[in-house]
Parts: C-alpha cells; structure tokens; sequence
C-alpha cells in the first residue's frame, strides 16, 4: 500500500506531500488541474519512461519518493535482491531525474541503495498497478490477453507455461543447430572433396622424412658430376697415396719422415711423442687413400637413377609449394587434414540424426502446449463466467463474453492466439472486443477485468485513471460500487470526474491550479515580479469542503440544488458502506 509520496520539482508541482490510506483514494478537479501530474510521478517513481519535461521548468533536478507498506512477500524479495529494510513496516523508493545539457540522468533507489530497471520493473509488479480507459490497445492484443488469461489460470497454468518456455528453447536449438549443418552441407561436401583430394595426394607422395629434399638433392648434385668426382678422388689418391709420377705421395714422405724420427729418437727420447704423431699421420693418409680409392671405383654414371632423383625432386617441390613451404610443414599439414577429414565424415552428426533430434523435441513441445491449451480453456471458461457477473451490476445485464482460443504455430508461451469476444447487446453476434465496445462499456469492462483479479493480484495497491469517463448515472454509480468493493481486498487510487465516484471516497483529494509569486526576488522581463503556475492537492477532511467539491462537480456551483445533491450522495455512499459491513 502506497502511504506517501513526496514530489519535488515534478512538471507544474514545485514541492507536494501526499499521505494516502487504505480504501478508496478518490482525486478530483477540473480539467487540467494536474490530477494525471500525481499518477505521472506515481508511475515515474517506479521506473516508469520519463523525458526532460518531467523536469519543471527553471530546474534541473527533479525527485519523487514514494512510501510503502512492508509485507513478508516483499520483505523476502528485498532480501534476495540483497537491500537491506531500513524498519519492519515501510520501504522507500525514490527515484532522481536530472537534465544535462545534452540529455537527461536517472537513478533509482529502493531502500537508499541503486537498482537497474529491470529490478524496479520487479518491485512495480509488487506494488502498483494502473489501469486506464486507454488501455484500448492493449485489450487488443494477443499477447496481453494471454498474460491477463493466464495469471487468472493461476500456478499450475504459470508452472506450464515454464515448461513449454524450457521445451521451445531446446527445440529452437535443435532446429538452429540443423538448419546450420543443412546450411552448411555444401560447404562441407566441397571441403570433403578437397580434403580428400589433399589426402590422396600427400599420402601418394609417401612423406616420411623432413630432410628427404635435402638428401636427394645433394644425390643429384653426385649423379651430375660422377666424372669429376672420378677425377678428384683419383687424383687425391695420388697425392696421398701412390703417384703415378716421379713425385713422391704424402705416404712415401710420412714413411721417409718416420725413418728419420726413428734414427733420431735412439739419441733423443723426447722426440718419440713427435714420431708417434707422424706414424699416426701416415696411418690416417694411408686409410684416406685407400677409402678414396674405393670411393673413385665405386663411382659410375647411372642415367636412370638421375631421372628418378630429378623425378623425385620435382615432386617434392610441387609439395612444398602447394603445402609448404617447407617439407617439414608439409608433412604437418598432412597430419592436420587428417584429423580434419575424420571429423568431416564423422557420422554422429549427420543431417539424419539432427533431423530426429529436431522432430522430437517438436513432439516434446507440442505435447506441452496441448496441455497448457486445455488449462487455459478450463480457465476461459470460469473467467467467462466471473467477468460477466462482474458486468451486469455495472448495467451490463445482457452482455455475453467469450474468450476465443485458436491455435498457432507453437511458441515460447504456447500455441494459442487469444481474443476477447464481447456482445453488450441481446442478439447481436459476438466481436472482438476492441471492435465493438463503446468508450463506457471499455471503462466498464476494464473494471469487471480488474474484480476478476482482485482476491489474486499480486499488487496491493491499483490505480484507476479516469476508469469512469463517458458514463453517467445508474452506470457511474454501478462504477462507484466496484471501485468500493475493490478498495475491500486492496488500496485503490481514482481519478475521476463523477461525484457518485468521489462520494464513495475513503479519502478525497481536490487537485486545482494556482498562480504564485516567484520567491527570492527574481522578476520577469517587464521588471514585475515573476508568476508561476503549481499543482496544489487539498485532502478533503472536512465535511463541508467535501460536500462543496461534490456540488462542483455535479452542477459547476455551489447551489443549493447541488448541494443537496452532494449530501445525498454522501448519504448514500455512508448507507452503502455500512450494508456491506454488515
């Protein structure tokens, strides 16, 4: 229950404190007097769109706080949102607009601690709803419907509605997850086909070695100069070994220098560790020659393995260069293209098995929300049932209503499409509601809707805004009953220009314009002193200025016609209340 609200700088409202009670709440006053300025800051204060004309004019901060009663259900909401209470009885809830030179700043505070939006969205579902004759439009549509439908079907049709909202997301990701392979299947027959073709090559080219290219190469260079290197080693031969001239080889002057170290050494044995050098020497060229000899005979020209290195070695090239560049990269591609093409032709995720896992998580969902259809039918029905009753004491003796269920393609809330049928008149078909309800039967209806909600709603307080325009008489009095017999279950707040409303007030607010002077000296252009207009709220405590407001709004004077009209209607509304007391 909203117990105060405090506005500051809010469009005409400069400064406004406003204590609320339990029951009806009734705000009266001419057109224009600013009774919508209050719902305004009402709905600001709990998160609701503002823009910078919110901000009154001269000022560049605006604040509205509003007070509420402490329950256990929003004590443990509090709790799990971490705010701490500040007393056992109310939370405080402010919220801040600020105006910068580009664009306007906003924070709210529950409890003096920052929230987001989408915590205060929470908390507005808690506290307050509003519901006004413009609420055309959402009457219209599907979707609002199905919310009002299902929040009167209670828990178990809100607990299948979860359901069905977990089995659409897995079937929305089995179909995405086919529709991404189907999408992506020719991408991946042509990889296939590449990766393939890329296998065959490589594993035909029998890659083992990463120096292969290297080894083959210096084969080639042999095989290319198997002449010279006949030449070369023939002729190092003869220079360590046995020349075919009168020159001495590097063996016969070692073994004629050994000679001479040996003679040498029998005089001086010091000189032996420089003989065993040069026995060694001699023992080293010797091996030389003849491994060079060797070598030299080995050699012999072999045209055909050359074709088969050159082969070879063209072969490797075009490798390196299609995979490389290195053949060492080479053979790691390799490697990689098969893991690749094991993964391509991986049968655990074929189109086939998709398709199977799409179709019964579809069967999953369908099943779902034929259920939650019928819970929903059970639930249109007593709500048929309710709302017309809630109807005909507001002069709507004859109305039929019907809530038309058609199915649709299955969605994240169910497969239905769900219209208000309505027929205020004996006779005539049933229409959409939109389509064929006047302006007062809109009110009138709306009004029925929220009686349907009220031993339910979530929301203690519930705020009326012009909920009674376009009717008169034995209808506005119909009205004035309902609005009374919702304040029972939960505060109401009303704005309204009836007096059969206004009378049946708990508490009755005049809201009126007035013309101030600006204070601290400031002045207009004309050198006057500066006037502005405010939103002034007077709680109609008193008997007399009570029955006065009443009289205004029921003849514009105060004549003693009107206002022996206003005491009749407090009587009247007294007597009202005191049968439903008893």
């Amino acid at each position: 229950m909203l117990l105060c609200l405090r506005i500051e700088n809010f469009a005409l409202i400069d400064q406004l404190e406003l204590e609320f009670g339990a029951g009806l709440n009734v705000l009266t006053g001419e057109t224009g007097a600013g009774k919508s300025i209050i719902l305004d800051a009402i709905d600001a204060v709990l998160g609701g769109k503002v823009s910078s004309r919110v901000i009154r004019t001269g000022t560049s901060r605006t604040l509205v706080e509003g007070t509420f009663t402490y329950s256990p259900s929003l004590a443990a909401w509090l709790s799990e949102q971490e705010i701490d209470s500040i007393d056992d009885h109310t939370v405080v809830i402010s919220r801040e607009i600020t105006a910068t030179s580009s664009n306007i700043r906003s924070r709210s505070r529950v409890n003096g601690v920052l929230v987001n939006r989408q915590i205060m969205a929470e908390l507005r579902d808690r506290l307050v709803e509003i519901t006004a004759q413009g609420q055309t439009v959402q009457v219209g549509q599907s979707a609002q419907i199905r919310e009002w439908l299902d929040l009167y079907g209670g828990d178990s049709l809100i607990q299948q509605r979860q359901q069905i909202a977990a089995a659409f997301g897995a079937y929305q990701q089995a179909h995405l997850t086919l529709e991404k392979r189907r999408t992506s299947e020719r991408e991946r027959l042509q990889q296939l086909d590449l990766l393939t073709y890329q296998v065959q090559e490589l594993s035909a080219a029998n890659l083992d070695d990463p120096q292969e290219l290297e080894q083959i190469l210096q084969e080639r260079e042999r095989l290319n100069h198997v002449v010279d290197l006949q030449q070369m080693s023939y002729k190092v031969y003869q220079a360590l070994y046995q020349n075919d001239d009168e020159t001495p080889a590097a063996a016969d002057l070692l073994a004629d220098s050994e000679a001479t170290l040996n003679d040498m050494v029998e005089y001086d044995a010091q000189l032996q560790t420089l003989l065993d050098l040069v026995r060694d020497a001699q023992a080293a060229v010797v091996e030389v020659g003849r491994q060079i000899n060797a070598y030299g005979d080995s050699l012999e020209a072999d045209p055909q393995r050359l074709e088969e290195v050159e082969e070879r070695i063209r072969e490797l090239k075009q490798i390196c260069r299609k995979y490389g560049p290195t053949l060492n990269e080479a053979i790691a591609h390799y490697q990689s293209i098969q893991k690749e093409l094991a993964q391509l032709n991986d049968s655990e995720q074929s189109i086939e098995n998709l398709e199977q896992q799409e179709k019964a998580h579809f069967h999953k969902l369908t099943q779902a929300c034929q259920k939650l259809t019928q819970l929903r039918r059970k639930a249109a029905a007593n709500l048929e049932s309710r709302l017309v009753s809630e109807l005909k004491p507001l002069a709507m003796e004859k109305v039929q209503f019907q809530v038309e269920i058609v199915p649709t393609s299955p969605t994240a809330v169910g497969a239905d499409k769900i219209t208000f049928m309505f027929s205020p008149n004996p006779g005539e078909p049933l229409q959409p509601l939109t389509q064929i309800a006047s302006g007062g039967e809109m009110s009138r209806f709306l009004l029925a809707l929220k009686a349907c909600f009220s031993q339910s709603d979530a929301a203690e307080t519930l705020v009326f805004d012009e909920i009674d325009v376009g009717v008169s008489g034995r209808v506005a009095q119909a009205i004035a009953e309902k609005l009374h017999q919702l304040s029972q279950n939960n505060q109401v707040l009303c704005v309204t220009h009836q007096p059969l409303v206004a009378a049946m007030a708990d508490r009755h607010f005049r809201v009126d314009k007035q013309i101030i002077t600006q204070s601290k000296g400031k002045k207009a252009d004309n050198g006057n002193a500066e006037q502005r207009t405010v939103v002034r709220v007077t709680n109609l405590e008193d008997l007399n200025t009570r029955r006065e407001e009443l009289a205004q709004l029921a003849g514009g004077k105060s004549a003693n016609e009107a206002i022996a009209f206003a005491e009749s209607l407090l009587l009247q509304a007294a007597n009202h209340r005191r049968q439903k007391i008893t």
